[in-house]
């Protein structure tokens, strides 16, 4: 090898090597959900500590992460409404389950305690329908003998943006109520009949926060780190149930990802005594053809880590792990469906 030729390639191995480094300087991009905000940071921070790689995530809701990696806009997209196999398709993506939780009702009545009020999902879609407006109506008396519920007007908040957490909610709702199915159905939005909106789970944690005698809906995470009342729930068996790391892997143990395409699952209004029945997985979504596929597979690293790593993070903040099993599911599945421009899968 003459001279020219060796600088030449020191000059090229030099240039590949910055760069790399340059790719990862801005660090892996993500955005989407709310609902997993709090789990996503701790796992970026203690990654970056680690390895000395940013994930940078913006919560910004389940509607704006599916159309920022649509977009190509991110490196990975994150939704707690899956998507359809046929949408995937459609857009080329794939998702797989990174975590799982449960949305909450959450309260601000004066002089009740968390978990003593008591809901049933009747009652929880009458009153976001705006059929029960006052706190001591008699549905509410009848779940709650001996309670001091306040003759005061209910005060509905819900999401103002694109959210998984509101699907999760209102596909719960949908399932226990006839009325709330015909009349709103369910989705990332939905056309509300009462109400006002919050951005976000923050969004409408502040504004429970904030007003007397009134109700919304949360990720368990914001409740606890907030400090929220929340309600105990009616579930599937006719038991009254607190949210908690028992009650969400009770609803999550009939799951049965192995046979679900896409990861397409569905975790609300499951059977169990101890079943907390508004509990749900959080999704990521990438793209199957990547053109940047160094990028594409620093994000599959990180994921990777966290599943092997981060549970005990995940615990701590009241989340529910994703078994061994489906994570052993999802690490095929990257390999099957990720892929350069060229065919070549990016994940070994």
């Amino acid at each position: 090898m003459n001279k020219s030729t060796l600088l030449f390639c020191s000059i090229s191995l030099v240039t590949s090597l910055l760069a790399a480094s340059n790719a990862f300087a801005a660090g892996i991009t993500g955005a989407g959900a709310t609902f997993p905000y709090p789990i996503y940071a701790k796992w970026a921070d203690t990654y970056k500590t680690q390895t000395g790689i940013s994930v940078n995530y913006q919560s910004i809701g389940s509607g704006g992460g599916i159309k920022q990696i649509i977009a190509k806009t991110v490196n990975f997209g994150a939704s707690d409404m899956p998507l359809k196999p046929e949408t995937l398709e459609e857009n080329g993506l794939m998702q797989f389950p990174a975590v799982m939780g449960g949305v909450v009702p959450v309260i601000n009545i004066p002089g009740v305690a968390v978990g003593q009020l008591k809901l049933d999902g009747k009652v929880l879609a009458d009153i976001f329908l705006g059929k029960i407006t006052k706190w001591n109506d008699p549905a509410l008396r009848a779940l709650n003998p001996g309670a001091k519920l306040p003759n005061k007007t209910i005060i509905v908040v819900h999401r103002s943006d694109g959210s998984g957490t509101t699907f999760i909610f209102t596909n719960y709702l949908s399932k226990v109520s006839p009325e709330w199915k015909s009349a709103v159905g369910e989705g990332t939005a939905v056309s509300w009949k009462t109400g006002t909106g919050g951005k976000g789970n923050e969004g409408v944690a502040s504004y429970v926060q904030r007003i007397k005698n009134s109700i919304g809906y949360v990720e368990y995470a914001y409740a606890l780190q907030n400090k929220m009342t929340y309600a105990q729930l009616k579930n599937n068996d006719g038991q009254f149930v607190k949210p908690n790391d028992a009650s969400f892997k009770a609803a999550a143990t009939n799951a049965d990802w192995e046979k679900t395409p896409g990861f397409y699952e569905l975790l609300t209004n499951e059977p169990g005594k101890e079943s907390w029945p508004i509990t749900g997985a959080t999704f990521i979504l990438m793209h199957k053809e990547q053109d940047k596929s160094e990028r594409a597979k620093e994000a599959l690293k990180f994921f990777d880590w966290a599943y092997s790593n981060g549970g005990e993070m995940a615990e701590a903040l009241d989340y529910v792990p994703m078994p061994e099993k489906v994570q052993q599911l999802v690490r095929a599945a990257w390999k099957a469906q990720i892929k350069d421009n060229k065919g070549k899968a990016i994940w070994k």
